[in-house]
């Protein structure tokens, strides 16, 4: 059975960081949508850049161009052992759409796990983070203004100036927060607090995912086909 893991969490909880992470520690592809969007921007692709001038505005983009895009990545035969999922699902209409995505695979459960921080700290966050404008790496103004990765110039990202930051996240508390109340009862669903410095976040994750799978696994047994529902 495949470890499938989702990463929630408002913007600026981390939850990018601790699942690139993670997928490197269990050798996990780490799937982003906002990864295939950038790399759709640089080939110029047409609904990358309309995509693009949405998330500038601080809007999300459709949940059918998003499900099709996870759709396509989850066929792929890199994620038949599990996978980790950042920034997807958004909202209970995609999540529906990934439980049946999941139930077609039948390789395995979701765990859910949901990065809590305070708001006051998502926007000291997010004021401070940087991209690097060559590679796309996400790093800190503490980081210096250049890429450790690549050597490209580190910038403010267009979707993190204030206006659009207190927009980001009036439309996360609208539409993304009720994936908690749809996700809750499961026997996979978990929290972990992300206001600890992040190697502390890690560690509780990589138990809390662990004891989540484990109690996927017995609710499968109990209930064949249920993906943990």
């Amino acid at each position: 059975m495949g470890l499938n893991v989702i990463m929630l969490g408002a913007p600026g909880a981390g939850k990018g960081t601790q699942a690139e992470r993670f997928a490197r520690q269990r050798g996990l592809p780490k799937i982003s949508t906002g990864d295939i969007l950038r790399q759709g921007i640089k080939d110029a692709l047409p609904v990358a850049l309309v995509a693009k001038a949405k998330m500038d505005r601080g809007e999300l983009i459709d949940d059918e161009t998003m499900v099709t895009i996870v759709r396509e990545r989850l066929a792929r035969p890199d994620t038949n052992a599990g996978f980790v999922l950042d920034g997807f699902p958004r909202t209970v209409w995609q999540a529906r759409s990934l439980d049946a995505i999941i139930d077609e695979r039948g390789k395995g459960s979701l765990v859910i796990v949901d990065i809590v921080v305070p708001e006051e700290d998502l926007v000291r966050r997010l004021a401070g983070r940087r991209i690097c404008s060559r590679c796309g790496q996400n790093a800190n103004s503490s980081d210096g203004s250049t890429c450790q990765l690549c050597g490209g110039t580190l910038e403010q990202r267009a979707d993190d100036g204030e206006q659009v930051v207190i927009e980001r996240l009036k439309i996360y508390h609208r539409a993304t927060e009720p994936l908690v109340d749809y996700y809750r009862g499961r026997p996979t669903f978990r929290t972990v607090n992300g206001a600890q410095p992040a190697d502390r976040v890690a560690r509780e994750l990589d138990a809390t995912i662990d004891d989540a799978a484990g109690a996927g696994a017995r609710a499968a047994l109990g209930a064949p086909g249920s993906a943990g529902r």
